[in-house]
């Protein structure tokens, strides 16, 4: 991997792997290794919510951004309920992405304590597309990714317990 990133801020963020086809795991992992140029070792349990499928969790260190890559990393494999979280760092906003078979993905900003936050111009844009209260309030819940929440809700009880992985990007 080039180092153009050298400069960049450093951040955190956690993937959450919620379920995932057992054939498709070690996939998964070398996608997270090749994307942050380290090695995922990942802790796989049985995800309780739906048998035969498998959760992990992996804390991950890297640049601004690095959120982002990693969902174009995993976002190819339809079959995979996952949800990752960059946090906000010095003068960058935190951002939450959510993928879930049959919704596709989601992205939403994120605020320190973990709540979706919508832009003042994403509001009044929302407000003047949408005279109506039904029509408004669909807008607002696909905003705030609550389709997503609601379908990963059972999926991420899955994991009480469940071991965590830290992965670290090396970056200079």
């Amino acid at each position: 991997m080039r180092n153009l990133n050298q400069f960049a801020d450093i951040t955190t963020g956690v993937v959450y792997i919620h379920s995932s086809p057992t054939a498709l795991c070690p996939h998964v992992e070398w996608a997270l290794s090749s994307t942050l140029d380290a090695r995922a070792n990942l802790k796989w349990s049985a995800q309780e919510a739906e048998a035969g499928l498998q959760r992990a969790t992996v804390d991950w260190a890297g640049p601004v951004g690095t959120g982002a890559r990693l969902v174009g990393a995993l976002r190819e494999w339809s079959a995979l309920r996952f949800e990752i979280t960059e946090n906000p760092s010095e003068g960058v906003d935190g951002e939450r992405f959510c993928h879930v078979p049959g919704l596709g993905l989601w992205r939403g900003g994120m605020s320190a304590n973990g709540d979706v936050v919508l832009g003042e111009m994403q509001l009044r844009c929302l407000l003047d597309r949408h005279g109506d209260t039904t029509s408004l309030r669909r807008a607002l819940d696909l905003a705030m990714g609550t389709a997503w929440d609601e379908e990963l809700e059972a999926y991420r009880m899955g994991g009480a317990g469940a071991e965590v992985t830290w992965l670290q990007q090396r970056v200079g």
